[in-house]
């Protein structure tokens, strides 16, 4: 009972969130009529129109993480969430991978309501964003080395991803949020390190 409490990996959820990804654009591609790129006013309905949600559409806050603008959006997102959300299930457990995931979805879309613009966004990547601070850090911490490390390393990863047509401050608060969360669960976990040692006997 002990062990599906030390990690995630048994539920399998970057597969999961994968799959729930992959079905969402299939579904928007269906009713926009485009596989390659996603309906202007089907973004409109399942995205992160900011001067909808001030208007009462707050479930778009959470409906714009699984939402992509196209195809090679979507590939995109879902190759890095792979690679970091592997690592991430032999860290967490399936709880705090959920909150590290949706939490840190959720601060980059509020970020992006509060300081944007009256813009219209999605995708997964402030989501994603998260879960690579919450590993990258939670690593260095539990061993106890040098957090400055994990931070130069996460916010060059920020840095190269600024460009036009990118939501950055979604990538900023869930960056921030992952790490916050890295952080706090490191130093509260206690790391055993086991040592196993061979014994030869001769006669």
């Amino acid at each position: 009972m002990r062990d599906m409490f030390k990690s995630s990996k048994k539920f399998m959820p970057t597969y999961l969130l994968i799959a729930i990804n992959i079905a969402v654009y299939v579904y928007t591609s269906i009713i926009g009529g485009n596989f390659m790129e996603t309906d202007y006013y089907v973004l409109l309905q399942y995205g992160q129109s900011n001067s909808f949600v001030m208007s009462g559409g707050y479930w778009q806050l959470f409906t714009a993480m699984f939402v992509h603008v196209g195809l090679v959006h979507l590939l995109g997102n879902m190759f890095f969430l792979l690679i970091f959300g592997l690592r991430a299930e032999d860290m967490f457990t399936i709880q705090e991978y959920l909150l590290i995931y949706l939490l840190s979805g959720l601060t980059g879309n509020l970020l992006t309501l509060l300081f944007g613009p009256d813009m219209l966004s999605a995708g997964a990547s402030g989501a994603i964003f998260g879960m690579f601070g919450a590993v990258t850090i939670f690593v260095r911490r539990a061993v106890g080395q040098s957090i400055l490390s994990a931070l130069m390393y996460s916010f060059f990863l920020l840095m190269i991803n600024i460009g036009p047509n990118v939501n950055n401050l979604a990538h900023f608060g869930g960056l921030i949020i992952g790490l916050l969360i890295g952080y706090m669960l490191a130093t509260k976990r206690k790391i055993t390190i086991t040592y196993r040692y061979n014994y030869s006997y001769y006669k």
